[in-house]
Protein backbone atom coordinates (compact mmCIF):
# COMPACT_ATOMS: atom_id res chain seq x y z
CA UNK A 1 0.00 0.00 0.00
CA UNK A 2 1.19 3.40 -1.27
CA UNK A 3 -0.29 6.17 0.91
CA UNK A 4 -0.29 9.88 -1.22
CA UNK A 5 2.79 12.08 0.76
CA UNK A 6 2.25 15.17 2.50
CA UNK A 7 2.48 18.14 0.70
CA UNK A 8 0.95 20.99 2.44
CA UNK A 9 4.97 21.66 4.04
CA UNK A 10 6.07 22.58 0.56
CA UNK A 11 10.03 21.38 -0.02
CA UNK A 12 10.89 21.14 3.22
CA UNK A 13 12.96 18.14 3.51
CA UNK A 14 12.44 15.33 5.57
CA UNK A 15 13.67 12.45 7.55
CA UNK A 16 12.05 9.46 9.56
CA UNK A 17 13.73 7.91 12.27
CA UNK A 18 12.70 4.35 13.72
CA UNK A 19 13.54 2.20 15.79
CA UNK A 20 13.58 -2.01 15.87
CA UNK A 21 12.59 -2.34 19.61
CA UNK A 22 12.65 -0.44 22.91
CA UNK A 23 15.95 1.11 24.36
CA UNK A 24 18.18 0.83 20.86
CA UNK A 25 19.03 4.62 20.97
CA UNK A 26 16.48 6.12 18.27
CA UNK A 27 16.17 9.05 20.94
CA UNK A 28 19.80 9.40 21.25
CA UNK A 29 20.34 9.47 17.41
CA UNK A 30 17.52 12.00 16.76
CA UNK A 31 19.47 14.03 19.28
CA UNK A 32 23.03 13.58 17.78
CA UNK A 33 21.54 14.22 14.15
CA UNK A 34 19.58 17.63 15.12
CA UNK A 35 22.42 18.91 16.53
CA UNK A 36 24.38 17.89 13.77
CA UNK A 37 21.54 19.87 11.65
CA UNK A 38 21.96 22.90 13.31
CA UNK A 39 25.72 23.06 13.77
CA UNK A 40 25.33 23.75 9.71
CA UNK A 41 22.72 26.46 10.37
CA UNK A 42 19.69 24.58 9.11
CA UNK A 43 16.27 25.33 9.97
CA UNK A 44 14.49 22.79 11.21
CA UNK A 45 11.63 20.97 13.01
CA UNK A 46 11.15 17.86 14.69
CA UNK A 47 7.94 15.92 14.73
CA UNK A 48 6.30 12.63 17.30
CA UNK A 49 3.86 11.53 15.20
CA UNK A 50 2.21 9.23 17.78
CA UNK A 51 3.62 9.39 21.49
CA UNK A 52 3.31 6.64 23.86
CA UNK A 53 4.82 7.95 27.08
CA UNK A 54 3.20 11.78 27.84
CA UNK A 55 4.13 15.15 30.05
CA UNK A 56 1.54 17.68 30.38
CA UNK A 57 3.40 20.89 29.57
CA UNK A 58 1.04 24.20 30.56
CA UNK A 59 -1.86 21.92 30.16
CA UNK A 60 -0.75 20.34 26.73
CA UNK A 61 -0.68 16.80 26.72
CA UNK A 62 2.73 16.08 24.71
CA UNK A 63 5.57 13.59 24.24
CA UNK A 64 8.19 13.05 25.94
CA UNK A 65 10.55 12.83 23.62
CA UNK A 66 8.67 15.97 21.99
CA UNK A 67 9.28 18.23 25.32
CA UNK A 68 13.14 17.31 25.50
CA UNK A 69 14.06 18.18 21.92
CA UNK A 70 11.56 21.68 22.08
CA UNK A 71 13.65 22.45 25.42
CA UNK A 72 17.55 20.94 24.36
CA UNK A 73 16.86 23.10 20.98
CA UNK A 74 14.72 25.75 21.78
CA UNK A 75 12.27 24.90 19.13
CA UNK A 76 9.73 27.53 18.18
CA UNK A 77 7.30 25.54 17.44
CA UNK A 78 4.26 24.34 19.30
CA UNK A 79 4.11 21.02 21.45
CA UNK A 80 0.87 20.20 20.05
CA UNK A 81 2.31 20.20 17.20
CA UNK A 82 5.50 18.69 17.74
CA UNK A 83 2.96 16.05 19.35
CA UNK A 84 -0.28 15.92 17.49
CA UNK A 85 -1.04 12.53 18.92
CA UNK A 86 -0.66 11.03 22.36
CA UNK A 87 -2.21 7.75 23.62
CA UNK A 88 -3.31 7.93 27.24
CA UNK A 89 -4.54 4.63 29.36
CA UNK A 90 -7.73 3.32 27.28
CA UNK A 91 -6.64 4.99 24.36
CA UNK A 92 -6.42 1.97 22.08
CA UNK A 93 -9.17 0.03 23.47
CA UNK A 94 -11.59 3.20 22.67
CA UNK A 95 -10.60 3.40 18.92
CA UNK A 96 -10.73 -0.54 18.07
CA UNK A 97 -14.33 -0.06 20.03
CA UNK A 98 -14.69 2.85 17.53
CA UNK A 99 -15.37 5.27 20.41
CA UNK A 100 -12.49 7.64 19.14
CA UNK A 101 -13.77 9.61 16.07
CA UNK A 102 -10.60 12.06 15.61
CA UNK A 103 -8.91 11.45 11.83
CA UNK A 104 -5.58 10.52 13.65
CA UNK A 105 -3.70 10.63 10.45
CA UNK A 106 -5.31 14.02 9.16
CA UNK A 107 -3.82 15.40 12.55
CA UNK A 108 -0.22 13.65 12.10
CA UNK A 109 0.10 15.26 8.27
CA UNK A 110 -1.65 19.15 9.53
CA UNK A 111 0.61 19.46 12.47
CA UNK A 112 3.58 18.19 10.02
CA UNK A 113 2.79 20.75 8.04
CA UNK A 114 2.49 23.65 10.90
CA UNK A 115 6.06 22.05 11.91
CA UNK A 116 7.62 22.20 8.26
CA UNK A 117 6.50 25.73 7.49
CA UNK A 118 9.82 27.93 6.93
CA UNK A 119 11.91 24.85 7.55
CA UNK A 120 14.90 23.75 5.31
CA UNK A 121 14.06 19.92 7.50
CA UNK A 122 12.33 18.10 9.56
CA UNK A 123 13.55 14.83 11.66
CA UNK A 124 10.38 12.81 12.41
CA UNK A 125 10.72 10.22 15.68
CA UNK A 126 8.89 7.06 15.32
CA UNK A 127 7.82 5.32 18.04
CA UNK A 128 9.10 1.80 18.54
CA UNK A 129 9.50 -0.40 15.59
CA UNK A 130 7.71 -0.23 12.39
CA UNK A 131 4.54 -1.52 12.66
CA UNK A 132 3.97 0.10 16.37
CA UNK A 133 0.86 2.16 16.30
CA UNK A 134 -0.94 -0.31 13.46
CA UNK A 135 -3.76 -0.85 16.33
CA UNK A 136 -4.48 2.77 15.31
CA UNK A 137 -4.23 2.32 12.09
CA UNK A 138 -0.81 4.91 12.25
CA UNK A 139 1.83 2.41 12.49
CA UNK A 140 5.44 4.03 11.74
CA UNK A 141 5.48 2.28 8.67
CA UNK A 142 2.31 4.25 7.31
CA UNK A 143 3.15 7.72 9.36
CA UNK A 144 6.80 7.97 7.76
CA UNK A 145 4.30 7.27 4.07
CA UNK A 146 1.99 9.92 4.53
CA UNK A 147 4.24 12.06 5.77
CA UNK A 148 6.37 11.19 2.20
CA UNK A 149 9.92 10.65 4.55
CA UNK A 150 12.62 8.26 4.16
CA UNK A 151 13.64 6.24 6.64
CA UNK A 152 17.01 5.50 9.02
CA UNK A 153 16.00 2.32 10.99
CA UNK A 154 18.17 2.70 14.49
CA UNK A 155 19.08 -1.22 15.81
CA UNK A 156 21.31 -2.45 18.56
CA UNK A 157 24.55 -3.83 18.91
CA UNK A 158 25.61 -7.63 18.04
CA UNK A 159 25.49 -9.23 14.67
CA UNK A 160 22.75 -11.50 14.06
CA UNK A 161 19.62 -10.00 16.08
CA UNK A 162 20.26 -6.43 14.58
CA UNK A 163 20.62 -7.90 10.80
CA UNK A 164 17.55 -9.85 11.49
CA UNK A 165 15.35 -6.69 13.45
CA UNK A 166 16.58 -4.42 10.24
CA UNK A 167 15.13 -6.61 7.87
CA UNK A 168 12.49 -7.59 9.35
CA UNK A 169 11.52 -3.54 9.59
CA UNK A 170 12.66 -2.73 5.98
CA UNK A 171 9.69 -5.29 5.03
CA UNK A 172 6.91 -3.69 6.47
CA UNK A 173 8.31 -0.17 5.12
CA UNK A 174 8.75 -1.46 1.40
CA UNK A 175 5.56 -2.79 1.86
CA UNK A 176 4.05 0.70 2.37
CA UNK A 177 6.11 2.06 -0.64
CA UNK A 178 8.49 4.06 1.80
CA UNK A 179 12.53 4.14 1.29
CA UNK A 180 14.77 3.29 3.52
CA UNK A 181 18.10 5.14 3.30
CA UNK A 182 19.60 2.88 5.34
CA UNK A 183 20.22 1.39 9.21
CA UNK A 184 22.38 2.64 12.00
CA UNK A 185 23.57 0.30 14.70
CA UNK A 186 24.41 1.52 18.42
CA UNK A 187 25.61 0.15 21.00
CA UNK A 188 28.85 -1.95 19.21
CA UNK A 189 31.51 -2.68 21.52
CA UNK A 190 34.05 -2.03 18.77
CA UNK A 191 36.90 -1.88 21.61
CA UNK A 192 36.24 -5.91 21.83
CA UNK A 193 35.27 -6.59 18.34
CA UNK A 194 36.77 -4.01 15.93
CA UNK A 195 35.33 -6.61 13.37
CA UNK A 196 31.70 -6.13 13.66
CA UNK A 197 30.99 -2.75 11.52
CA UNK A 198 32.33 -4.43 8.80
CA UNK A 199 30.35 -7.77 9.50
CA UNK A 200 27.45 -5.66 10.05
CA UNK A 201 28.65 -3.83 6.79
CA UNK A 202 28.77 -6.96 4.24
CA UNK A 203 25.84 -8.71 6.63
CA UNK A 204 23.29 -5.59 5.95
CA UNK A 205 24.32 -5.39 2.42
CA UNK A 206 23.40 -8.54 1.02
CA UNK A 207 19.80 -7.58 1.81
CA UNK A 208 20.33 -4.59 0.02
CA UNK A 209 20.25 -2.26 2.83
CA UNK A 210 23.43 0.26 3.77
CA UNK A 211 24.74 0.38 6.83
CA UNK A 212 24.88 4.48 7.88
CA UNK A 213 27.37 4.07 10.82
CA UNK A 214 27.52 2.28 13.89
CA UNK A 215 27.60 3.99 17.76
CA UNK A 216 30.21 2.62 19.77
CA UNK A 217 28.83 0.98 23.18
CA UNK A 218 29.13 3.78 26.23
CA UNK A 219 28.49 2.72 29.71
CA UNK A 220 28.24 6.09 30.59
CA UNK A 221 25.59 6.28 27.80
CA UNK A 222 23.96 3.09 28.69
CA UNK A 223 24.51 3.18 32.39
CA UNK A 224 21.26 6.18 33.46
CA UNK A 225 21.89 8.52 36.40
CA UNK A 226 20.41 8.66 39.65
CA UNK A 227 19.23 11.86 38.68
CA UNK A 228 17.54 10.83 35.84
CA UNK A 229 15.64 7.80 37.37
CA UNK A 230 14.33 10.68 40.27
CA UNK A 231 13.26 12.54 37.53
CA UNK A 232 11.41 10.00 35.46
CA UNK A 233 9.92 8.67 38.53
CA UNK A 234 7.16 10.11 40.29
CA UNK A 235 8.43 9.65 44.34
CA UNK A 236 9.86 11.00 47.27
CA UNK A 237 13.76 11.27 47.95
CA UNK A 238 14.43 9.93 51.35
CA UNK A 239 18.14 9.81 51.48
CA UNK A 240 21.32 10.45 49.20
CA UNK A 241 21.66 12.72 46.29
CA UNK A 242 20.02 12.71 42.87
CA UNK A 243 23.58 13.65 40.83
CA UNK A 244 23.82 13.39 37.20
CA UNK A 245 27.22 11.93 37.81
CA UNK A 246 26.43 9.26 40.23
CA UNK A 247 24.84 5.92 37.54
CA UNK A 248 23.94 3.01 37.54
CA UNK A 249 25.40 -0.52 36.44
CA UNK A 250 23.04 -2.77 36.99
CA UNK A 251 19.26 -3.25 38.01
CA UNK A 252 18.51 -6.04 41.10
CA UNK A 253 15.01 -7.01 42.02
CA UNK A 254 14.88 -7.17 45.91
CA UNK A 255 11.89 -10.35 46.25
CA UNK A 256 13.98 -12.64 47.64
CA UNK A 257 16.07 -13.92 51.22
CA UNK A 258 18.33 -11.18 52.11
CA UNK A 259 21.20 -13.32 52.25
CA UNK A 260 21.05 -14.39 48.71
CA UNK A 261 20.17 -11.52 47.69
CA UNK A 262 23.23 -9.77 48.10
CA UNK A 263 24.64 -12.84 45.54
CA UNK A 264 23.34 -11.14 43.13
CA UNK A 265 24.44 -7.44 44.04
CA UNK A 266 27.26 -5.97 41.08
CA UNK A 267 29.29 -3.17 41.19
CA UNK A 268 26.56 -0.03 41.68
CA UNK A 269 23.55 -1.58 41.20
CA UNK A 270 20.03 0.10 41.52
CA UNK A 271 18.39 -2.13 44.28
CA UNK A 272 14.64 -2.06 44.21
CA UNK A 273 12.39 -3.20 47.14
CA UNK A 274 9.62 -2.73 48.90
CA UNK A 275 10.12 -0.18 51.99
CA UNK A 276 9.03 -2.68 54.59
CA UNK A 277 12.31 -4.92 53.77
CA UNK A 278 14.67 -3.63 55.89
CA UNK A 279 16.54 -6.87 55.86
CA UNK A 280 17.39 -6.35 52.67
CA UNK A 281 18.15 -3.15 53.49
CA UNK A 282 20.65 -3.21 56.04
CA UNK A 283 21.92 -5.95 53.87
CA UNK A 284 22.92 -3.53 51.16
CA UNK A 285 23.98 -0.99 53.24
CA UNK A 286 26.27 -3.62 54.65
CA UNK A 287 27.42 -4.88 51.44
CA UNK A 288 28.68 -1.27 50.71
CA UNK A 289 30.45 -0.76 53.84
CA UNK A 290 32.63 -3.98 52.83
CA UNK A 291 32.79 -2.82 49.22
CA UNK A 292 34.80 -0.06 50.18
CA UNK A 293 35.60 2.72 47.80
CA UNK A 294 32.92 1.49 44.80
CA UNK A 295 29.87 0.63 46.06
CA UNK A 296 27.81 -2.15 45.11
CA UNK A 297 24.41 -0.57 45.49
CA UNK A 298 24.76 2.87 44.31
CA UNK A 299 20.91 3.50 45.54
CA UNK A 300 17.08 1.94 46.22
CA UNK A 301 14.20 2.45 45.06
CA UNK A 302 12.00 1.75 47.84
CA UNK A 303 8.04 0.29 46.17
CA UNK A 304 4.84 0.16 47.65
CA UNK A 305 4.94 3.35 49.26
CA UNK A 306 6.06 1.68 52.53
CA UNK A 307 8.20 4.22 54.66
CA UNK A 308 11.56 2.54 56.44
CA UNK A 309 11.78 3.07 60.18
CA UNK A 310 12.85 5.97 61.86
CA UNK A 311 16.44 4.45 62.56
CA UNK A 312 16.86 2.48 58.97
CA UNK A 313 16.38 5.64 57.42
CA UNK A 314 18.36 7.80 59.49
CA UNK A 315 21.31 5.09 58.90
CA UNK A 316 20.61 5.49 55.33
CA UNK A 317 20.91 9.02 55.39
CA UNK A 318 24.28 8.65 57.93
CA UNK A 319 25.61 6.43 55.10
CA UNK A 320 24.46 8.64 52.32
CA UNK A 321 22.83 5.88 50.30
CA UNK A 322 20.25 7.13 47.50
CA UNK A 323 16.75 5.95 48.96
CA UNK A 324 13.31 6.85 46.80
CA UNK A 325 10.38 6.09 47.91
CA UNK A 326 7.34 5.57 45.32
CA UNK A 327 4.40 4.39 45.92
CA UNK A 328 4.06 2.03 42.85
CA UNK A 329 4.67 -1.74 43.31
CA UNK A 330 8.07 -3.53 42.50
CA UNK A 331 6.36 -4.88 39.20
CA UNK A 332 5.39 -1.44 38.00
CA UNK A 333 8.41 0.38 38.89
CA UNK A 334 10.79 -1.82 37.56
CA UNK A 335 9.00 -1.22 34.10
CA UNK A 336 9.18 2.22 34.70
CA UNK A 337 13.11 1.88 35.75
CA UNK A 338 13.45 0.10 32.64
CA UNK A 339 11.91 2.41 30.34
CA UNK A 340 15.12 5.08 31.38
CA UNK A 341 17.37 2.99 29.92
CA UNK A 342 19.38 3.90 26.41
Amino acid sequence: MVEPRSTAAGQARRVFLAATGQNRGKTTTSVGLTAAIRERGLRLGFLKPVGQRYLVVDGTRADEDAVLMQAVFDLPDALNDMSPVTLPRGFTTDFIMGRIADDLAAQVTGAFGRVADGKDLVVIEGTGHAGVGAVIELSNARAAALLGAPVIIVSEGGVGRPIDEIVLNHALFAAHGVEVLGAVVNKVDVESHPHLPDVLLRGLAQHGIELLGCIPYSEFLANPSLELIATHLDGELLSGRAEPGRTIGHVAIGAMHAGHAVEHLAERTLLITPGDREDLLAAALDANRRAGDVPLVSGVILSGGYRPSDSLLTTLRDADLFAYLVESDTYRTAQAVDEVLV
